[in-house]
């Protein structure tokens, strides 16, 4: 009888037991009459013996020579061990090449250091390595939490258009594309045709690429990014922000619940993970304002921040460090914010909007607001922010048409991740990163 097939993630299910794996030889030690080839399937890896006397001779050539990232078919016993990664080693008896690497031509990744370039030029095969492998499953972990959340929270998914007429904040970085001979947009966020199935609706989210044409070279940015961008009917900003600390909390928890061996293997410090619990602080602008000025004047800060500036990376990096979980700063100038959020009744300067940062310097993962409800008042800051008042005739229909207050926010998958994962950049936390210098492969 032919031995179960599994995977390595399932393979402590059947210790004791004959069962056959299929993937690809990851490592290879020798020692004597003992070869010690990892094996990798896409879930896991896991340290295979093959004993030269426990096996027919042509088992132990064939893995004796087996190239990297050759394919097979390996069957084995299952055997619990302490100190193996995972708690299990294979004990081979036999294996069947399925493709083997030419020796005149191995796998160009090896386990020494590579440079970026070369990695990024690579990115198809790199995706292999363990490390890269689990940060792709925590980012399908945290995706997958982020549609948990708001399907269980009686949100409705529904998909706003890729190709745009106009601009959510202005043109200057969107990517113009020729529609059938008249200038059209990839969007940059889905934002303002959410508000509109919102009021179809009540509750609602979407999920979907997005693109901005920002010059950019910072660890933080992409030119092609993922979104989740939920809106809600009659929400207002204190709402949003509480809605915003349960996402941000629900979605550290399934991580560390479900990626815990992943978290490890990509060497995350979870004790940090661990302290994310609501509520989050919540500073004000002004507040946030004075701290900044303060680190100034005591040296931690190199330059002075202006009062009615938005926040740059720095300024983002210095307040989050001061916190042990995300940290919410709300009410901005207005004259910094996107046209369509609602000012503050009790000051009109600012507007009813929130930044939630994240720890350890990976700043803003969360950008939301209260829109603006009044058709009188978003006709108006259309013109002031000289926009094109006939592309926005169908948003200003939704105020028009049995307006009311809601809110909404925006959280970047790739921001979140890098956070979560502890990255230095956010090239490694989606599986084909676009940058301002690279579009292979």
């Amino acid at each position: 009888m032919a031995s179960p097939v599994t995977s390595i993630t399932q393979i402590g299910r059947h210790d004791g037991e004959t069962v056959t794996l299929r993937g690809w030889l990851y490592n290879l030690r020798e020692s004597g009459k003992l070869l010690f080839p990892i094996f990798r399937d896409g879930s896991g890896v896991i340290q295979g013996v093959v004993a030269k006397n426990a096996v027919a001779p042509e088992v132990f050539e064939t893995v004796k020579h087996l190239t990297l990232e050759s394919s097979v078919i390996v069957t084995g016993k299952v055997r619990a061990d302490k100190r193996a990664p995972g708690g299990y080693e294979m004990d081979v008896e036999s294996v069947e090449v399925v493709q083997k690497v030419p020796t005149e031509d191995p796998f160009p990744i090896s386990l020494k250091e590579h440079g970026v370039d070369f990695l990024m030029e690579h990115r198809h095969l790199w995706v292999r390595t363990p490390r890269q492998a689990a940060i792709l499953r925590i980012r399908a972990e945290i995706e997958n939490a982020a549609r948990e959340f708001f399907n269980e929270r009686d949100f409705v998914l529904t998909d706003p258009p890729i190709l745009t007429p106009a601009a959510c904040e202005g043109t200057s970085t969107l990517f113009e594309v020729d529609y059938f001979n008249d200038p059209a947009f990839l969007t940059q966020s889905g934002q303002l045709y959410i508000e509109a199935t919102a009021m179809a609706l009540g509750k609602v989210y979407s999920f979907g690429p997005t693109f901005r044409a920002e010059k950019s070279k910072t660890r933080r940015h992409l030119t092609e990014f993922w979104m989740v961008e939920p809106e809600v009917a009659f929400l207002e900003l204190d709402g949003l922000m509480e809605l915003a600390e349960q996402f941000i909390t629900h979605i550290v928890k399934r991580v560390l619940e479900r990626r815990r061996a992943d978290l490890v293997t990509i060497e995350r410090d979870v004790a940090t993970l661990e302290k994310i619990e609501a509520p989050f602080p919540r500073i004000s602008y002004d507040e946030a304002v004075k701290m900044l000025q303060e680190g100034h004047a005591k040296g931690e800060l190199e330059q002075k921040f202006e009062y009615g500036g938005d926040l740059g990376s720095p300024d983002e990096t210095y307040l989050s460090n001061k916190f042990d979980r995300p940290v919410m700063v709300h009410r901005y100038p207005a004259k910094v914010k996107a046209f369509y959020m609602e000012p503050d009744p009790q000051d009109p300067s600012k507007a009813l909007c929130v930044d939630v940062l994240a720890p350890e310097g990976y700043g803003e993962i969360i950008g939301g607001s209260q829109r603006i409800g009044s058709y009188e008042k978003l006709a108006q800051r259309i013109k002031e922010h000289e926009l094109p008042e006939e592309a926005f005739k169908w948003y200003l229909d939704l105020r028009k048409y049995g307006g009311v207050p809601h809110a909404g926010f925006g959280m970047g998958i790739e921001r979140a991740v890098a956070w979560i994962c502890g990255l230095e950049h956010v090239r490694e936390t989606i599986p084909f990163a676009r940058t301002l210098t690279r579009i292979y492969p």
